[in-house]
């Protein structure tokens, strides 16, 4: 595994300072911050290879090898075959895309599982390809007390009418990591199919998607590392069937035929790099190999600091911390409240001090609502790759400094 200052030097945004500090960015839950490799890579392309694809001259045909090269580089990364990785503007228009196109094989009274956990990327798309098809959209409740999934409530929800479970692998709110391979399991015993995000769970754990036995996995390129493209696993035989809006003249074969358009070839190539970097910080004879290293390093790592800033948080008069504690399965993500400042005031307050959180509800805005949230939203801070112990005690320091 590479060192941190290793790492850290591969991030030319942690050369900032801000009131005279560097910057400790907890806002990778949002988007993290970029590599040089990443930026660099897409620079080549847009500078070197530009074209569009298929067709007979030099840099079409360049385009072309780059981008089968970025479905290979994300099939590693989430464990699938190169042409089960499709691209797009980011997991919400890709789900809604997907939904769209499932919902046109099912029929009235057919019913779609969702969770009150959920980011709304995978809850209001189903609402909204089920609202003019006569469907059913049960949602399962969360356990406002650990943070987790309800799990005897989200089985009495599934039936011999469910045709989907859409769920979310870890919470982008809470932290919270849910057994995808269970959800997808409970759907394979009543013959439906499985969604998963893995938007929030992609950063801190390898994605194996034949594990899990999904059959359509999404995520976000620019919360591991890369730029703001939407990543796609689906099934092929599933996408081969899929009766997807299309153009007439748009490729059938998957999985271009869930593509619509010209894709940001720029920002496939920088998801590609995005996932080399992720590689180049483990060891072994293959990409997946090297993917498999480092992310178990980081998930250790991360596992470390989270349990810092929980314990630190959690010392603090007037602190509130939300979602699993240290030692049950969750990412470096923690969201908390300072009683007697809302969210905003407290992630104001400390970006004077160069310690950048995020506030809000995160578009989790059911499961914030139900911790009785939904007024002043939470403080989320979350751990990346660069998260050094001394931010970490900056932040901790920082909270510690508003209730004084």
């Amino acid at each position: 595994m590479s060192s941190l200052a290793s790492i850290r030097s591969a991030f030319p945004a942690l050369e900032r300072t801000h009131a005279g500090h560097p910057v400790a960015y907890f806002d990778g839950p949002g988007g993290t911050q970029v590599p040089r490799a990443v930026g660099e890579a897409m620079t080549d392309y847009l500078y070197r290879h530009n074209a569009n694809t298929h067709w007979a001259y030099p840099t079409s045909a360049e385009t072309d090898a780059l981008l089968d090269a970025s479905r290979q580089a994300l099939g590693d990364f989430l464990g699938a075959a190169p042409d089960e990785i499709a691209f797009g503007a980011n997991m919400t228009t890709l789900t809604l895309h997907v939904a769209r196109a499932l919902v046109r094989g099912w029929a009235p009274g057919d019913e779609i599982v969702v969770t009150e956990l959920d980011h709304r990327a995978n809850v209001d798309p189903w609402y909204e390809a089920a609202r003019d098809r006569g469907l059913t959209v049960r949602m399962a409740r969360v356990d406002t007390a650990t943070g987790t999934l309800d799990w005897d409530h989200l089985r009495s929800l599934v039936g011999p009418r469910t045709r989907l479970l859409a769920v979310g692998a870890a919470s982008n709110a809470l932290g919270t990591v849910t057994d995808a391979a269970a959800v997808a399991e409970l759907a394979r015993s009543v013959g439906a199919l499985s969604y998963v995000d893995a938007v929030h769970y992609a950063p801190h754990h390898l994605v194996d998607v034949r594990a899990f036995g999904c059959d359509f996995l999404a995520c976000s390129a620019y919360k591991f590392y890369g730029p703001h493209v939407g990543v796609l696993y689906g099934r092929r035989d599933l996408v081969a069937a899929l009766d997807a809006p299309k153009l007439v003249c748009s490729p059938e074969a998957p999985p271009e035929r869930l593509e619509t358009g010209t894709q940001n070839h720029e920002g496939m190539v920088g998801a590609a790099a995005a996932v080399d970097f992720l590689a180049s910080l483990g060891a072994g004879d293959t990409r997946r190999a090297r993917l498999t290293d480092a992310l178990a390093a980081l998930h250790a790592r991360g596992q470390r600091l989270v349990g810092r800033l929980w314990e630190g948080l959690a010392a603090v008069d007037g602190v509130t911390l939300y979602g699993p504690p240290p030692d049950r399965p969750r990412t470096p993500t923690v969201s908390f409240t300072v009683r007697g400042l809302d969210a905003e005031a407290v992630t104001r307050r400390l970006a004077g001090r160069a310690v950048w959180t995020s506030h809000g509800d995160f578009y989790a805005s059911t499961v914030v609502e139900r911790l009785g949230r939904a007024a002043d939203g939470l403080v989320r801070a979350g751990c990346a790759c660069y998260t050094s112990d001394d931010d970490v005690e900056r932040l901790i320091a920082g909270v510690g400094e508003l209730r004084r």
